[in-house]
């Protein structure tokens, strides 16, 4: 926790708890850093559904060569936040008014699922794409050999999915393309995401994989997307992924396939250590034999350790003023369970934390809360106040960071 994180989260009059605080300044950094990694034939996309909250986008911007987008909101979203910068397409089930928004809009990329929604995209190119071409890259459902997935806290690839096409279909229309059948489309490349979760390593070898498959096509290719789902370690928060192993792995890959340039597309290992969730002990007490926390909030403001079944890192603030005439609530144990508001025993955030001492009152600030946190919560279970949000050293308006 940074300086200016610590002291605002202490500082906030209870009135304003539950809150997000993002620091900007910390995600600068974090983002050069990862784009000084980067060789220069890869482009960088951030996946703006990991957490597209305005200021958010804005510093990115100076690190993005442009965003990838998954609904027509989003869409909407993005190029209001950050207008001019390119955007790619992405998802399944997009509408026809959706592709008819995107294509009226100048989107660079369409990442396209499936046969049936080629011919919706080419249909509608032909009355909305103002006569220019619209590229196109098919994303392809790929086995990976050798257990490059094996490490994956979330498979999209090389099993059934709603997700992309077999190879053998994404070999088909990509043949088609090239072949000049939708001639109001541009084969721009080859698109696919097949895992979550992944360290450098494995994820080489899954972009070994995708460009080995595209490339031996033998079909004239722009570019291949290798995808996102870099690695975050919740149970180990300060272990990061490793950008320099991975950006030399890239550029050895990016030499073997000249004229090819690779783009990538994190979101979650962006943006999820800029941001953290703060809020305050409500009540302290025991049930059979376990201590429990009550915070403000909980699991409806972040999600995140509910959905991927870890205990959300976290440190405790104490506080020493108790402004109230009834006695403090407080700990007697070494460890206590974090839960929130909600009347469900799945509003858990963390359990057994080292927290001696622990009382009503005392602040707790969450950790890694920057990505798929608030934008995936059901915000309105229990019809809880929403938390307020709070961004660190954010640049001026107009501003790229």
């Amino acid at each position: 926790m940074t300086p200016a994180v610590h002291d605002l989260a202490l500082s906030l009059p209870v009135s304003e708890l539950p809150s997000y605080v993002y620091d900007l300044a910390a995600l600068r950094a974090h983002a050069g850093t990862v784009r000084a990694a980067l060789p220069e034939r890869v482009e960088l996309y951030y996946a703006a559904k990991a957490n597209p909250e305005p200021e958010i986008l804005a510093a990115l911007r100076p690190y993005v060569d442009g965003y990838e987008v998954s609904s027509g909101g989003e869409l909407a979203h993005v190029a209001e936040a950050v207008p001019g910068r390119p955007l790619a397409f992405g998802g399944p089930g997009k509408t026809p008014q959706e592709i008819t928004d995107a294509l009226e809009a100048g989107v660079e990329r369409f990442h396209v699922e499936s046969e049936s929604e080629l011919r919706v995209l080419a249909a509608l190119a032909r009355e909305h794409a103002s006569g220019r071409r619209v590229a196109v890259l098919p994303r392809v459902n790929l086995p990976v050999a050798g257990g490059s997935l094996a490490g994956s806290s979330l498979a999209m690839g090389g099993r059934p999915t709603p997700f992309g096409m077999d190879p053998d279909r994404a070999a088909a229309m990509i043949r088609a393309l090239a072949d000049g059948a939708y001639p109001q489309l541009e084969l721009r490349g080859v698109h696919a995401h097949l895992a979550s979760g992944l360290e450098a390593a494995e994820q080489l070898a899954v972009a070994e994989a995708i460009v080995g498959w595209a490339t031996g096509l033998g079909v004239p290719l722009a570019e291949v997307n290798v995808g996102g789902g870099m690695t975050v370690d919740y149970a180990a928060p300060d272990r990061r992924f490793d950008w320099t192993a991975y950006g030399v792995g890239l550029a050895r890959l990016a030499e073997a396939h000249p004229g090819l340039t690779l783009r990538i597309e994190p979101g979650r290992a962006l943006t999820v250590y800029c941001g953290w969730y703060v809020t305050e002990v409500l009540d302290v007490k025991e049930s059979h034999g376990e201590e429990f926390a009550v915070v403000r909030g909980g699991t409806h403001h972040l999600r995140t350790p509910a959905t991927k079944g870890h205990d959300q890192p976290c440190a405790v603030l104490p506080v020493e003023h108790w402004p109230h005439p009834w006695p403090r609530p407080a700990a007697r144990g070494a460890e206590v369970t974090l839960a929130g508001q909600l009347c469900t025993p799945k509003d858990t955030l963390a359990r057994r934390v080292p927290a001696p001492g622990l009382r009503a009152g005392d602040r707790v600030a969450f950790s890694l809360a920057g990505a798929y946190a608030w934008n995936i919560s059901h915000h309105d279970f229990l019809m809880h106040p929403r938390p307020g949000f709070h961004f660190l050293d954010a640049a001026p308006a107009g501003s790229e960071g």
